[in-house]
């Protein structure tokens, strides 16, 4: 028998993460699995990264200075304490790497994102799911979940897949509950389609609290899923400690050009946010109008329940035959449900008329 190398505790038990699907069996392809901006990205965005081919053969700035600096005048933080990752995926994994091993708990909402367990399990930590009620954030529930050996807890707002934004002073009331040896991760991968004016993306808390780290992407509202950028505020301590486990070179150099050209174009995010708000609206509308159980979302995608897994699964299958592609909730727990990013007007109307063929 050939001997196999013993991984760390947990690595067997990780299920890989699967993406949403990118294709289907019609010649028109609706992309609505992966909470993508469907107006693609700035076209200054295109530019910069046209002006970059002639650099590729140089390596990035190590501490993506330039891209810390926009985001700290932009945002009216200290660029110090920014830390930049290969998306916030990278993020998360550091953090838990740093924070926790063996023996430790990451908490997490029942429905929360994916990547949470997975990076827990990645650095031999036991995940720890609190219930939700209703598939909304539970806080009594985290609470009870808390015990000596918590280190983490995981806080998306809005929650991705579920859709649920949680007020400002709820997740303040929240933070000073737990001890002061837990850190409070709130991950706003969405806030830029988070248009309540209740709601904090959590810069304001990482001013008010050492043990706050807030995590924000340029996946989403900026469109640039394929170079994965994304960012972490915190503590100047904390992002120290980030800064010494994450890769050197972490971020290219056409990501770090990028993200400073998608930043500085806001008219195009007003743009995306405005439409996402309003098809949104739209179609929650008209799948509850159809008879689906639709949640209220604070992001660019709306959660809905078709009543049964075997009616959600014919669902998903009967769309992806048309061109269109949503997102199957069963790695979440939610079997009955399906995830539908919001597309342009066009894409959601061809959309309604799909799921009206269906109904």
């Amino acid at each position: 028998m050939s001997f196999r190398p013993k991984p760390q505790p947990g690595i067997l038990d990780i299920e890989p993460y699967v993406p949403g699907e990118s294709k289907a069996g019609s010649s028109r392809v609706i992309r609505l699995a992966a909470n993508e901006n469907p107006f693609g990205t700035s076209p200054k965005v295109r530019d910069a990264y046209c002006g970059t081919a002639d650099m590729l053969h140089r390596y990035p700035d190590g501490g993506s200075l330039g891209l810390r600096r926009a985001l700290a005048t932009f945002h009216g933080i200290e660029d110090n304490r920014i830390v930049c990752g290969t998306g916030s995926d990278e993020i998360i994994t550091i953090l838990c790497k740093a924070f926790a091993g063996p023996g430790d708990e990451i908490l997490y909402s029942e429905f929360g994102f994916l990547m949470y367990p997975l990076a827990a399990l990645a650095c031999g930590a036991t995940p720890v799911k609190a219930r939700e009620k209703d598939r909304c954030t539970d806080f009594a529930a985290l609470l009870e979940a808390v015990t000596p050996k918590t280190r983490i807890v995981f806080l998306a707002n809005p929650n991705n897949p579920t859709g649920y934004l949680v007020k400002k002073a709820d997740v303040e009331s929240f933070r000073k509950a737990l001890r002061e040896d837990i850190i409070l991760v709130i991950d706003s991968a969405y806030a830029e389609y988070a248009t309540d004016p209740d709601y904090s993306d959590g810069k304001d808390m990482v001013q008010a609290y050492e043990n706050v780290v807030m995590l924000r992407t340029f996946s989403k509202a900026y469109g640039l899923s394929s170079l994965r950028i994304g960012w972490s505020y915190s503590s100047a301590y904390i992002a120290d400690i980030l800064n010494r486990i994450r890769g050197v070179f972490n971020i290219n150099l056409p990501g770090q050009i990028c993200a400073e050209a998608a930043l500085a174009d806001q008219d195009f995010i007003r743009m995306s946010v405005e439409s996402n708000t309003a098809q949104r609206d739209l179609a929650s509308k008209v799948l509850t109008d159809l008879g689906f159980t639709v949640y209220p979302s604070g992001g660019n995608f709306i959660l809905f329940s078709l009543g049964s897994e075997a009616r959600a699964t014919q669902m998903l299958e009967a769309l992806k035959a048309q061109g269109v592609l949503l997102r199957g909730m069963k790695a979440y727990g939610l079997p009955d449900c399906l995830r539908m990013t919001i597309g342009t007007s066009d894409d959601m109307q061809a959309v309604f008329a799909a799921v009206r063929l269906l109904v």
